[in-house]
């Protein structure tokens, strides 16, 4: 990832290097200080001049260390920003059935808390550390030249450092990554009580799902916690090796100096060395600690960055028409096959409903042939192209009973599928399903803000909206899975004119939950258990008394039943 900003890095390393270099003139300086009081040989000339020099070696270091800091920083952000880019887009042509097995919570947890961790790493703990380090290396360089004797005294600290570090790394990473598990746990909890609040209290559940969010949340808790008290046994043997080698180096001095060997202040030269040491290097072996977080968190994000794409097996096949799909086959499970060798023709401007009980495969198919799934054999075409996984379908538009309606005016929600068209044309997309008027009437028209925070559009409004775009965007081939689901609705007549209209003149795979969608469709395709049992148009199937004459008895008793309890 810092491949591509090598200069960046290089510019940093450079000023941070600079800025340490000039630092460890500190310890000398005052050393001088200190032979010249105690051998009383123009100390005040001494002194003032080794005054004036630590002020400018503190103004430069000052500077340098803002330049080194602030390119560190921006490298990081740099990195941490292509880093999210990456993450967003790589999740967004993930498999669906991957994407709802982890779940929202745990989505929005990589890319908000795992980020957040990341990102307090790369502002501050990515520069302290590089400060540390530089300081360190340099810093051991000033003690072997003051006396190699200093160094080997400070190097007996190292053993118990590494120790600490071995120890420490060995039991924090699984902790962390657990840790961030967790978390991912509490927010998908809160997701779906705080989302579910209104079915939460109508069932009465308040007490059950509390209970609930407690425990992913002590569960949290507890794991942060045990990342606290290994945290605190971690600094406390940072402080034993501290100890012993700044002992170490007194002691050294101590004798050198009682041997004529160096000067006190050589001697105090040193000690100041190690004792400058301090930070530096509990910050560089502290850090371990943000280190340990910080990784756990950039794995989450690296390890969706890094999933392989799904590939489309490629066979050769003749198509017939818009969409053809030869021996598709499909399961969310490798020993559960919902979908089963399906060979399935839509030929320029037909309309194929398709029907079967729940289970059957009807919402499956739809979604292997919109290329939202992959199928795990066979091949599906869309025109003259093999349906692309993870790419939007070149010529296949799906529109489901979920909608979405994005934050902002209604016209940005609108040029989603088409971000050039004219309000004139959004108006005309808008006519061609029966929404103008009602947009008209809003306070501001298509410049009302709709969305989270802004106007509340009905159900079926919503269902207007996305036929709507569906015609801005003008694929050749649509895909309705239950579009049209608020037809039972008020304003059922209205909306099932308004998705007769947008698919005027398109092919169309409808997937007819109403059995009344599918008696008017060109051509009737029945599944059952992800297999085609039937084929044919509604007086047809009818005619041959299988199982979607079976199906239409059955509607249509449920009907006159339903009509029946309403009059009475």
């Amino acid at each position: 990832m810092v491949r591509p900003h090598r200069g960046l890095a290089l510019g940093a390393l450079t000023g941070l290097v600079a800025a340490t270099a000039v630092g460890l003139a500190t310890a000398p300086l005052l050393g001088r200080i200190v032979d010249a009081v105690v051998d009383n040989v123009d100390a005040a000339d001494t002194i003032t001049t080794a005054v004036v020099l630590l002020a400018v070696v503190a103004v430069v270091q000052g500077g340098l260390l803002a330049v080194g800091s602030g390119l560190v920083a921006t490298l990081g952000e740099r990195i941490l920003a292509e880093v999210r880019e990456r993450f967003v887009d790589r999740a967004l042509r993930l498999p669906l059935d991957r994407v709802e097995r982890a779940g929202s919570g745990d989505l929005t947890s990589r890319v908000g808390d795992d980020i957040s961790v990341i990102g307090e790493a790369v502002r501050n703990a990515l520069p302290a550390f590089a400060r540390s380090i530089l300081v360190i290396l340099l810093t051991l360089v000033g003690l072997a030249v003051l006396d190699w004797r200093f160094l080997a005294a400070a190097a007996l600290a190292v053993p118990i450092q590494l120790h600490t570090v071995r120890w420490y790394a060995g039991r924090a990473g699984s902790l962390y990554a657990r840790h961030r598990v967790a978390v991912g746990a509490q927010q998908q909890q809160l997701l779906d009580t705080v989302g579910g609040a209104a079915t939460v209290r109508a069932f009465r559940l308040t007490t059950d799902h509390s209970g609930r969010v407690g425990r992913a949340s002590w569960s949290a808790v507890e794991l942060a916690l045990t990342a606290a008290r290994l945290w605190t046994r971690f600094y406390a043997r940072l402080n034993l090796a501290e100890f012993v080698g700044l002992g170490a180096v007194l002691a050294v001095g101590f004798v050198l100096v009682r041997a004529d060997a160096v000067s006190v202040g050589t001697a105090t030269a040193a000690a100041l060395y190690f004792h400058g040491l301090f930070n530096p290097i509990n910050v560089a072996l502290g850090l371990v600690d943000d280190a340990q977080a910080a990784t756990a968190s950039l794995a989450r994000l690296v390890g969706v960055v890094d999933l392989p794409d799904t590939d489309v097996p490629e066979r050769p096949s003749v198509s017939t028409g818009p969409v053809s799909a030869r021996g598709v086959r499909f399961g969310y499970h490798p020993d559960h096959e919902v979908i089963g060798g399906i060979d399935l023709d839509i030929a320029p401007g037909e309309r194929v409903a398709l029907v079967g009980a729940s289970g059957a495969g009807k919402t499956t198919l739809a979604k292997l042939i919109a290329g939202i799934h992959p199928p795990t054999a066979g091949e599906i075409r869309v025109g003259a192209s093999v349906a692309s996984f993870g790419d939007k379908p070149a010529a296949a538009l799906l529109i489901t009973q979920e909608v979405h309606v994005f934050a902002g005016t209604l016209a940005d929600d609108l040029r989603l599928t088409r971000p050039d068209a004219l309000d004139d044309e959004l108006c005309a997309a808008l006519d061609v399903v029966g929404a103008l008027d009602w947009v008209r009437a809003l306070p501001h028209g298509l410049a009302t803000e709709v969305g989270e925070g802004g106007r509340r559009l009905t159900a079926a409004q919503e269902q207007q909206l996305a036929l709507a775009r569906m015609v801005l965007a003008d694929p050749p081939v649509v895909i309705l899975d239950e579009a049209t689901a608020e037809a039972g609705s008020a304003g059922a007549r209205l909306l099932e004119r308004a998705a007769a209209a947008a698919l005027a003149g398109r092919s169309a795979l409808v997937v007819a939950h109403r059995l009344t969608q599918a008696s008017t469709a060109d051509r009737i395709v029945v599944l059952d258990a992800g297999r085609v049992v039937e084929c044919g148009t509604h007086d047809e199937l009818l005619a041959a008394d299988g199982r979607y004459a079976g199906l239409w008895a059955a509607w249509s008793a449920t009907r006159i039943e339903t009509r029946g309890d309403v009059l009475t």
